[in-house]
């Protein structure tokens, strides 16, 4: 039994030396599980504690986006307040192209609420494809950018969403469209004031963080970045009542005599201050924009015309502080024309010799240019200067017209005379009455401004005040009844103005049948406190006069300024004559 057990043992050890050892696997499996722990520890470590700030980066840049906070930009207001600009919040429909897809049957539903065309809609979708935004649809109503999202939301749209943007109004419409101007879908100024003063009407915009989900959809607010700076308010000095008098009655006036168009300009004489400008044909800034036959140029200060008759006043003021003439000096003016070479200035009858007042209350074409070839050249042209003629009157309005005055050293003896009736110089509306200004501020010019002022700025003297004060009163007999413009005339006050009906140049000359009519004049003449010029292009009714066409609105526009100003009546009324005119208007 020994011996078979020390048998069986011996084969047991003979067995074991054959099987292989696999120790040496179980090590080697066991290192390299330890190696692998290793590795996912130390990249747990690296990318949790060395790399964290940059993968919180990466993971913050697919949900996290930072987004422009639009500024509300600045209210336009009349001198007394009156809102004529303002910004209104409105939404806007955009989606993200990646998550809104091409489908076609979602895509006519969405085309649908957004009143689209599906085809229109597809095509801007497959365009910006790429793209995480994408406007669909800019500046609707917020009731009807709820519905579209309601929409969305019913049938399952995934990639739309509002975004919150401004809109801008104006409440006076066409009535101030020329001088307020327009913004684009941007809110960015187009026209007008609103581009003048863009910078400082657009104020800042800001900037947030938001928190966005897998469809770019913003689900949070997260941080405020940046806030925004609302931009600026503008105080025009524009009075809101006078300028839907002038608008009205310049409007009525342009239909009556069948116009091309027109402008007119109503000035504070001490301050420089525009306190209307309108033009015809206008637009509607809330609306249609298109620049058919030029209805968005501000006229008034864009557009240029030779001022006629309206500058024998000047060239009378001119001589007067020169010493050239007297108020009581005569002219000859017979027998109705004289001849400079082969050129010749004529009036429209023999009205020979005539006193200073009559050369302007008559319009004396053969007056005005005697007295003009009475003076040196040079001095002329100073006086023209000075009024601002032949540079922009720097208001800051985009486009304002600086006008044509020519050098004195290239003028002809003829260029002297036709001067003096307004030819052979080009002006704007605007330079107009800040010129006859001049004159009612006792020969200080103050320069125009259409923002509102609290102290006027330091003018320049362009005549002395005797002067200033001799041609006003002969300017008085214009608007009466033996003047060119007793339809120019105010009930209870004394009128000092100018007519002008002046030939138009074209490519044949001067015409015998196109003509612009104006009248610029001041209230009360005394010691005026307005000025106002008017012009009419082409009246085609019949009537083509300044003192015809232009005098009744001056008039109309007028007696509502001074009305409004409570600016005391200086001549007495007959009641008689109040009556009358009181029943007429009723």
């Amino acid at each position: 039994m020994a011996a078979r057990r020390d048998k069986r043992a011996r084969q047991v050890r003979r067995e074991e030396k054959v099987l292989p050892s696999y120790a040496g696997r179980r090590y080697t499996v066991l290192a390299l599980f330890v190696m692998a722990a290793a590795a996912l520890v130390w990249r747990a470590v690296d990318q949790q504690i060395l790399e964290k700030d940059f993968l919180q980066s990466e993971g913050a840049d697919r949900y996290l986006d930072e987004v422009e906070v639009p500024a509300h930009r600045g209210l336009i207001t009349d001198r007394r307040g009156d809102v004529l600009a303002l910004s209104t919040p409105v939404d806007s429909i955009a989606a993200s192209p990646r998550v809104l897809g091409t489908d076609i049957e979602q895509l006519l539903v969405l085309a649908k609420a957004l009143e689209m065309d599906a085809e229109e809609l597809r095509g801007k979708l497959v365009r910006y494809s790429q793209r995480h935004f994408v406007y669909l649809k800019r500046r609707l109503p917020p009731a009807e950018a709820a519905h579209v999202m309601d929409v969305a939301k019913a049938n399952g749209i995934q990639g739309v969403h509002i975004e919150r943007e401004y809109k801008r109004y104006y409440p006076a419409g066409e009535v101030f469209g020329h001088v307020m101007g327009f913004t684009d879908v941007d809110d960015m100024g187009q026209e007008g004031l609103e581009l003048a003063f863009d910078q400082a009407l657009r104020g800042e915009t800001g900037a947030k963080l938001v928190l966005r989900d897998g469809r770019r959809q913003v689900v949070d607010d997260v941080e405020n970045i940046r806030s925004p700076r609302a931009g600026n308010h503008l105080a025009l000095s524009i009075d809101q009542r006078l300028q839907f008098t002038a608008y009205r009655e310049l409007k009525a006036a342009v239909r009556r005599h069948q116009a091309i168009s027109g402008s007119l300009v109503l000035l504070d004489v001490q301050t420089g201050e525009v306190l209307a400008m309108v033009n015809q044909p206008s637009f509607n800034p809330n609306g249609d924009r298109s620049n058919r036959a030029g209805r968005l140029r501000n006229r008034a200060l864009t557009d240029l015309f030779e001022p006629g008759s309206t500058l024998k006043p000047f060239t009378v003021a001119a001589a007067l502080d020169k010493g050239s003439i007297k108020p009581d000096s005569l002219i000859d003016t017979s027998p109705g024309y004289f001849r400079i070479g082969r050129a010749q200035v004529k009036d429209s009858h023999n009205l020979g010799v005539i006193d200073i007042a009559t050369v302007l209350s008559k319009s004396s074409n053969v007056g005005a240019g005697k007295i003009a070839l009475a003076l040196e050249k040079r001095d002329l042209w100073q006086v023209m200067d000075r009024l601002g003629f032949g540079r922009a009157a720097g208001t800051g309005f985009p486009g304002e017209a600086a006008g044509q005055l020519n050098d004195f050293r290239r003028w002809a003896q003829i260029d002297q005379a036709t001067l003096s009736f307004g030819y052979g110089i080009s002006v704007s509306t605007l330079q107009l009455a800040q010129a006859y200004a001049a004159l009612a501020n006792d020969g200080v010019m103050v320069p125009a401004t259409l923002l509102k002022r609290d102290v006027p700025p330091e003018g320049q003297r362009v005549f002395s005040v005797p002067t200033a004060v001799a041609v006003r009163k002969m300017l008085e007999s214009v608007a009466t009844a033996d003047g060119t413009a007793p339809e120019a005339a105010v009930l209870g006050y004394r009128v000092a103005g100018k007519t002008g009906t002046v030939k138009k140049f074209g490519p044949q000359g001067y015409s015998d049948d196109r003509y612009l009519a104006l009248f610029a004049g001041m209230a009360p003449a005394q010691k005026p406190r307005f000025v106002l010029a008017v012009m009419l292009n082409e009246p085609r009714a019949g009537k083509f006069y300044g003192g015809q066409v232009a005098g009744p609105v001056f008039s109309a526009v007028m007696a509502e300024a001074l009305r409004l100003q409570n600016v005391a009546p200086d001549v007495a009324i007959d009641p008689s004559v109040r009556m009358a005119q009181g029943g007429a208007a009723r």
